[in-house]
């Protein structure tokens, strides 16, 4: 097993506002407004908490194509594409694009690999504990592997057979 960031949804959607500091070099714009942390947010939502609509109103109410739905279902937004006009959010009819996930200016996350330092900053930032930086175990309850980097802890939605 490796260590990863481990985002608990659950914790993270408690919070009004962000307070995390974030490591990524290039996101540094003095008023820290820009968190790598939305982008994981994002990542975990449309992984997880997304209903992986047959048609998505998310993607038909994006005028700019910036998203799009993938072969497994869940939906990808393209940054270079994205305007933040934010209709996406209100073509979602479970509500689960949330505003300030959609943002015009992005700052990926990059898991601050090339820390020397142990734990990446996010970790100690958080105010309500939702990210730590540990050994995941795929057994664990409500645990979500998404990448070799990035776990998710939330409560998968999953679609009722009727």
């Amino acid at each position: 097993m490796n260590e990863r960031i481990v985002l608990d949804l659950t914790k993270c959607e408690d919070c009004r506002e962000c307070t995390v500091k974030c490591g990524y070099f290039y996101g540094q714009h003095g008023d820290d407004a820009d968190h790598g942390i939305q982008t994981l947010k994002e990542r975990a939502t449309f992984a997880i908490v997304c209903r992986r609509c047959e048609n998505p109103g998310c993607v038909a109410s994006c005028p700019y194509h910036a998203l799009e739905r993938q072969s497994d279902g869940t939906i990808k937004r393209f940054n270079l594409r994205c305007v933040s006009c934010k209709l996406c959010t209100q073509g979602c009819p479970f509500g689960t694009i949330y505003p300030e996930m959609v943002g015009f200016y992005v700052t990926p996350c990059d898991y601050c690999i090339d820390e020397s330092t142990g734990k990446p900053p996010c970790v100690s930032g958080c105010v309500k504990d939702a990210i730590s930086y540990r050994e995941v175990d795929s057994n664990e309850n409500d645990m979500h592997i998404i990448d070799e980097h990035f776990a998710v802890i939330a409560p998968k939605w999953e679609k009722e057979n009727v």
